[in-house]
């Protein structure tokens, strides 16, 4: 009996390590690797003036500015007119439209480019990178204070396309960079995404080239791990003192912290986190505890509007309360907007007369010269 018993605990242990392992392992990748998309995740029902009928998901019934794509077209899809079983209406602000049958991806970020998504013209040039040439969108503007934006973790350029025409009306020329793992981009020598440790060298490079080309000073735009880039760059690059403001939505601000939520989202113990954060360290060789804003926050510190929402469930918002706490405690100057509703870099989306005039009023606010 006392054999038996034996077995059955070994057999036990065995299972749970074994799912401990797996667990760590899963969110070692949900930080690091790379991915990209292109999948549909809607069909449109039906084709009305003015408007579209989509099958009814959890995306597709959001509030707000989305926008649908489809085989090289997009529409920009408004508010909710009808909803029904299994279908919902919404409006079609512009774009092309889709036909009745068409499947699509019903997302939160503009398509294409800046002259497709907004009718700005822009160029493409090309950023020396430590590792090789990344891809860059320019919009020209005046002056010599250049606003830089930074996409988040897997993104892409066009994620950072919402605030190009407040930024254009503004007159600031715009760059849009890629940087390593990016398709167009060179890969990181291990394959892997480093949550910022050594993207912002990229940032770097690309704030070099705009020096190159006559920019002056910076604002710097980031969405979600594309933050914890602006954020190294600002604790560890000698460029940092050339920049004049900083606007983060829904980022990265504290790893660990993000980890926990993940584990949380995926119903696994909390200190499965911790043990993610310790495979990431070993495949990566990144010092995750360090990649907290909170705990570790920069030398730099320009004045920083911040905006999160509510609900984010990839970067919980008690990291950006964090930051404010601690921004409070350092003298550092953050202007917080809490959007009570969307999900992960949504703000805009749910609420995008909120969200122009904040990043407005932060560009406009003891706005830099020339100099």
């Amino acid at each position: 009996m006392a054999s038996v018993l034996r077995k059955a605990l070994v057999i036990v242990l065995v299972l749970v390590v074994g799912a401990v392992a797996f667990g760590a392992w899963f969110g070692s990748e949900a930080g690091v690797k790379v991915v990209h998309y292109g999948e549909s995740n809607t069909r449109v029902l039906a084709v009305g003036d003015g408007t579209v009928t989509l099958t009814e998901t959890h995306e597709t019934i959001k509030p707000g500015t989305y926008w649908l794509g489809w085989t090289g077209a997009y529409t920009m899809l408004g508010g909710i007119v009808t909803r029904s079983p299994g279908k919902v209406t919404r409006q079609v602000l512009r774009g092309s439209i889709p036909s009745q049958g068409t499947p699509g991806y019903f997302g939160n970020v503009p398509p294409g480019d800046p002259k497709v998504a907004w009718g700005i013209d822009f160029s493409e040039i090309m950023i020396p990178t430590e590792l090789g040439p990344a891809p860059a969108w320019y919009v020209p503007g005046r002056g010599a204070t250049w606003f830089v934006a930074v996409h988040g973790q897997n993104g892409r350029r066009k994620a950072e396309l919402k605030v190009l025409p407040v930024v254009h009306d503004l007159g600031l020329p715009f760059l849009d960079i890629g940087y390593r793992n990016d398709e167009g981009a060179p890969a990181s020598p291990d394959g892997l995404l480093h949550l910022g440790d050594s993207e912002w060298r990229d940032l770097e490079a690309a704030l070099r080239e705009a020096r190159r080309l006559g920019a002056r000073r910076f604002v710097l735009y980031g969405t979600s791990m594309g933050g914890q880039i602006i954020g190294q760059l600002l604790a560890r690059s000698e460029l940092a003192g050339l920049v004049n403001k900083v606007i983060m939505d829904a980022p990265m601000i504290d790893v660990r912290m993000t980890a926990e939520q993940g584990a949380w989202n995926h119903h696994l113990p909390a200190f499965v986190a911790s043990l993610s954060n310790q495979v990431v360290r070993w495949r990566t060789g990144v010092e995750v505890d360090r990649l907290s804003l909170i705990r570790h926050p920069p030398k730099v510190r320009p004045p920083l509007l911040l905006i999160h929402t509510t609900p984010d469930t990839d970067h919980p918002i008690e990291e950006a309360r964090g930051l404010v706490a601690t921004g409070r405690r350092l003298g550092w100057n953050i202007t917080f907007e809490e959007f009570a509703r969307g999900e992960h870099t949504e703000a805009w989306n749910v609420d995008r007369a909120r969200y122009d005039h904040a990043v407005r009023a932060h560009l406009a606010a003891d706005r830099p010269g020339n100099g």
